[in-house]
């Protein structure tokens, strides 16, 4: 094994960023960080029939607004490019070779038919259906047959029959598996591409990988890795398998469960900020020292360790992601959370396409006043909803407040006082309702509550004065004026 720490993260580029994908890049980087090594990006493109235009692309865009950045790649290069497996065809060819020259592999000439039959078969048996190795010990005459024919052969690994695999996980332990439960597997598609358990091997040996962190569905794979591995007579990388990743119902996550969203992408376009989304994720399956459940990204990379992931499926708690990613917008520059919320208003035809200066200080003064109870910026068109109706309707509660015998003094003083005012402002108004306790000796909610519900229509919400200032007096008017009538 290397000295230096390696790791990499290689997707597959068939979509957008999986939250579970995300988090294994992540656990990588981290501990590369931590460990003064190097994070490398590969992409595993060699299932043609799967991938996405474009999705590469977007995978890293995906990663470099979570912040995370990487030392090798297709992008940068680096001394073991290339770093896209379908240009590296050629070097699969040498080893597919070797391994056929000593005996490790050999060519299966089985028709898809009749893998199906076979697999059908073993299952009417009661047996896990697996290859039956028809084509293992074929000559060079039986052979001649099938290529006669013009059958094209799969390449298969002859995994050793009766033979113990250990993998050694980081996080697991030593964890054995039975070659007599695994079966000859292909390593080599009818095309003459190779599959991902034989690829992964060969990059992962000549890449100097030291370390394979990923989650546990690809703990299947390590013994088919690790055979291969020991087929080249090469040391193995360290092997980490992180907990599975559950839906808020404790089920295993599906990328067909579209009760929770699971691409990066997607909270990223609900303004979402990158640094929550990084530690919420940090935290599914990985534990710090302590209570503290907040942690910039720097303080992660000096955290992080192999030891304090756990072996204990994570739950992806939606509600505490909204509360995690709170506690950051309270803490966000107020500049940056309205260039989050502004394209999410103009969707709405709430703002025009294009805000001049006074408009521009008005919607950053509106979400100032909403940024404590924000969890993410597509939030600001429900909270702000009162802002931009031409017509308030009173619920239940609302009229009930309006009812009061005291109201249409309270509404018409509070109305005089305002036309009096010299800055239609948040201190003036302010003032504007102390002189309205004055003269109409109400206070309390005697005083706000009406106050509140003529102009807001709502009987909770932002700071009063702060809000009137922001509807503007012709508003205010009206709708006070609107209330007593009711």
């Amino acid at each position: 094994m290397s000295q230096e720490v390696r790791v990499r993260f290689a997707p597959s580029p068939t979509g957008h960023l999986h939250i579970g994908g995300a988090r294994s890049a992540l656990f990588n980087y981290l501990f590369a960080r931590s460990q003064g090594g190097k994070f490398i990006i590969r992409i595993e493109d060699t299932d043609q029939a799967r991938n996405v235009e474009d999705a590469t692309e977007k995978l890293m865009e995906s990663l470099q607004w979570l912040g995370i950045d990487w030392d090798e790649s297709m992008d940068i290069g680096g001394p073991y490019a290339p770093y896209r497996c379908m240009e590296r065809l050629d070097i699969y060819e040498t080893y597919l070779q070797k391994l056929l020259d000593d005996g490790s592999a050999y060519y299966d000439y089985m028709t898809e038919e009749e893998l199906q039959e076979e697999r059908e078969a073993q299952m009417a048996r009661g047996e896990a259906p697996k290859y039956s190795g028809r084509d293992r010990d074929l000559t060079p005459e039986q052979r001649q047959v099938y290529e006669d024919k013009g059958i094209k052969p799969v390449v298969r690994f002859r995994v050793p029959e009766g033979k113990s695999v250990l993998v050694n996980d980081a996080v697991r332990g030593d964890v054995t598996f039975e070659t007599d439960d695994i079966g000859d597997f292909v390593i080599a598609r009818k095309d003459g591409i190779p599959t991902y358990n034989f690829a992964v091997v060969v990059d992962d040996y000549l890449m100097k990988i030291s370390h394979v962190i990923r989650g546990e569905e690809h703990l299947s794979n390590a013994p088919r890795q690790a055979l291969v591995f020991e087929a080249f007579g090469w040391e193995k990388p360290m092997f980490a398998h992180a907990s599975l990743i559950l839906n808020p119902d404790r089920q295993k996550m599906s990328k067909r469960d579209e009760s929770i969203m699971q691409f990066v992408e997607q909270y990223k376009e609900l303004g979402y900020l990158p640094e929550a989304i990084v530690n919420f994720l940090a935290l599914l399956g990985w534990s710090p020292v302590g209570e503290e459940e907040l942690f910039t990204i720097e303080e992660l990379k000096e955290q992080f360790s192999l030891e304090r992931v756990s072996k204990a499926p994570a739950v992806f708690d939606t509600d505490k992601l909204a509360w995690m990613n709170n506690q950051y917008v309270k803490e966000a520059d107020i500049k940056r959370l309205t260039e989050l919320a502004i394209p999410h208003l103009q969707k709405e035809n709430k703002l025009p396409e294009s805000l001049d200066q006074e408009q521009y200080e008005w919607v950053e003064k509106l979400i100032s006043i909403y940024q404590e109870q924000m969890h993410y910026a597509a939030e600001i068109t429900t909270l702000t909803e009162l802002f931009f109706q031409r017509e308030i309707t009173y619920n239940e509660e609302a009229r009930e407040v309006l009812s009061g015998e005291q109201v249409p003094e309270v509404l018409e003083q509070f109305s005089k006082e305002l036309k009096d005012l010299s800055a239609f402002e948040p201190a003036e108004i302010k003032a504007a309702i102390k002189a309205t306790q004055k003269a109409t000796g109400q206070k309390g909610k005697q005083l706000f509550m009406p106050i509140r519900v003529a102009v807001t229509g709502q009987t909770h919400g932002p700071e009063l004065p702060q809000a009137i200032a922001l509807l503007g007096e012709s508003v205010v008017q009206a709708r006070l004026e609107e209330a007593v009538k009711q």
